[in-house]
């Protein structure tokens, strides 16, 4: 059975279908990519399997149970977590309290000692543990992605959701985020992330799924749907053969 099940997913916005009848899955532990050129739907899927935004037709369902029709936060109960494309957190409170809030209300509801032990690990996790006290209004742009994710990690997800999240790294902060997500897919997370960055693409995801105005155009190998006629097109707005 898959682990994640997405499908027919359909996201209707007045005459517009940002998501346009797609069905794919994963199977628990993988990682695989997701694709597509900017105001492809990739975002908007993100959002459907999150509980951003309703889907307006279709099923998700995590591990045999369904998402489709819950609140974001029966979601984040079931095992769902993710980073956004522009950074979230609050920065009026320091970094172990923004961390502490999703082990609060995560995967495993922890409190107290816990959620405190769950909220530090996570800061360890993406290099932040000794800021831990600092004011997060204080961090750099990139330590903010960074405190991002070490949210989405304490509430200890079965499945994360990474919406850019490499993006504007400079190189030596690019390799450590690889570095980082392989370990999270090594520790048998189950990712799926949206990412315009190919080397880091090919470096993390043996398989891609790759959407165009809603729709799936390609679910294969990624070196395969990288050379891929069809989303070489739709990158480039122009026929490869031309």
């Amino acid at each position: 059975m898959s682990f994640l099940a997405i499908e027919h997913a359909v996201k209707q916005f007045g005459g517009l279908r940002a998501v346009d009848d797609v069905s794919f899955s994963l199977k628990r532990g993988e990682i695989v990519g997701l694709l597509g050129p900017n105001g492809s739907g990739k975002t908007t899927l993100i959002n459907l399997i999150s509980g951003a935004l309703p889907a307006s037709a279709g099923t998700i369902t995590l591990n045999g149970q369904q998402l489709t029709g819950l609140r974001r936060d029966k979601i984040a109960r079931c095992g769902v977590a993710r980073t956004f494309q522009l950074v979230r957190i609050l920065p009026s409170l320091t970094l172990i309290e923004n961390v502490k809030i999703p082990a609060v209300f995560g995967h495993k509801a922890h409190w107290g000692a816990a959620a405190e032990r769950v909220a530090k690990d996570a800061l360890a996790m993406v290099g932040l543990s000794e800021r831990a006290t600092m004011s997060a209004g204080d961090l750099t742009y990139i330590d903010q992605k960074r405190l991002e994710l070490a949210r989405a990690l304490a509430a200890e997800p079965e499945l994360l959701l990474l919406d850019e999240w490499l993006a504007g790294l400079n190189p030596t902060e690019l390799e450590e985020g690889i570095k980082l997500i392989s370990e999270l897919r090594d520790s048998g997370l189950t990712i799926l992330m949206v990412e315009h960055i190919i080397d880091a693409v090919r470096a993390l995801c043996p398989r891609v799924v790759v959407m165009n105005s809603g729709k799936l155009i390609a679910d294969e190998q990624t070196d395969k749907a990288l050379t891929d006629p069809a989303v070489v097109t739709a990158y480039l707005g122009e026929d490869v053969d031309a």
